[in-house]
């Protein structure tokens, strides 16, 4: 099996490449095409010559921020208080109303004690 050469190119030609993609327009890849490159070969000399910036960063923060604590204590609290009111109509529910449905509850219990 036969190796590849390694072919090594001059800093300016390296820098001048990295140059054409800044000012041209094109891609990486269309520039990397046209000089007979490996796209990840440019990208490796775009990163030695163009250090990332230490300034703010490149692209603004775009994520949302979350809801304050303040917005979470009143949420929590109207969950508390939606719960509260549902097991509050729960218990009604459950409750015998009528003499007929005291006797229905009764009988029920009593049965419900007797097979334990």
């Amino acid at each position: 099996m036969e190796s590849k050469m390694r072919r090594h190119f001059p800093d300016a030609f390296e820098r001048e490449a990295v140059d054409r993609v800044r000012t041209s327009g094109l891609t990486i890849i269309q520039v990397a095409d046209e000089l007979g490159l490996h796209e990840t070969v440019l990208r490796r000399w775009i990163r030695r010559f163009d250090p990332p910036e230490t300034g703010p960063a490149r692209r603004p923060i775009t994520q949302a921020q979350g809801p304050s604590t303040a917005d979470l204590a009143a949420e929590n609290a109207r969950l508390k208080r939606d719960l509260q009111k549902a097991e509050m109509e729960r218990d009604i529910l459950k409750k015998p109303r009528s003499p007929l449905c005291l006797h229905q509850w009764r009988t029920w219990l009593a049965l419900r004690k007797g097979s334990r």
